[in-house]
């Protein structure tokens, strides 16, 4: 299970998170507690990413004349998890919801109306649609930033919003290899949309 604090590249992307504060008296659960957590649609879902991690692996000794096999079970592997997504979102979901603005594996940045006291523990059920992408863990508040302050000093509070670092403090070591390929990718995405957009007359 990861617990430090190592250092991850991080990437911008939109996506959404569920907060639950975790009360101050209470232990970080431990893997196996944080495994037993894990909700129906959450728990399939880091089954199927475990199993496809395990098929890619035996498939990657295959010569080049099976490729088209390993293209066919790749897109198989995807409509099975985009049908968990959509059953994870017609889901209830709980905490408050909040959006996310950057992610990697070291953690997670939100943006909001809320100051999030530094210090406090969450737990955290994090969903990124694009990259199939779905699970529970537990973050700690690190810092805060004001964004989109009011000119007007009267109403500056009211109007300021933050941009809150979260970081991990108890998250399944199979989720944060799945948050820096994911990363990765968005970033690769980034990349070549830049490229076409420079292209472009």
């Amino acid at each position: 299970m990861f617990t430090d604090s190592t250092p991850y590249f991080s990437v911008m992307h939109d996506f959404t998170v569920y907060l639950t504060l975790w009360p101050e008296d209470s232990p970080l659960p431990s893997e196996s507690e944080l495994k037993f957590m894990l909700p129906t649609g959450l728990l399939l879902i880091s089954d199927v990413k475990a199993l496809e991690a395990d098929c890619l692996i035996q498939l990657r000794h295959f010569d080049d004349e099976a490729k088209s096999i390993v293209d066919y079970l790749k897109l198989q592997s995807r409509k099975i998890d985009l049908v968990l997504q959509h059953v994870i979102e017609q889901e209830q979901h709980e905490g408050e919801q909040h959006h996310g603005v950057s992610f990697g594996g070291s953690g997670i940045k939100i943006i909001g109306n809320a100051e999030l006291e530094v210090g406090n523990q969450y737990k955290i059920t994090l969903h990124i649609k694009e990259e199939l992408i779905a699970l529970l863990c537990f973050v700690k508040v690190s810092s805060n930033q004001v964004v989109d302050a009011s000119d007007d000093a009267s109403n500056a509070a009211e109007s300021a919003r933050y941009i809150t670092e979260l970081e991990f403090t108890q998250i399944l070591d199979s989720d944060v290899e799945q948050l820096v390929k994911a990363s990765l990718s968005v970033q690769q995405k980034h990349l070549k949309y830049r490229k076409l957009a420079q292209k472009a007359p």
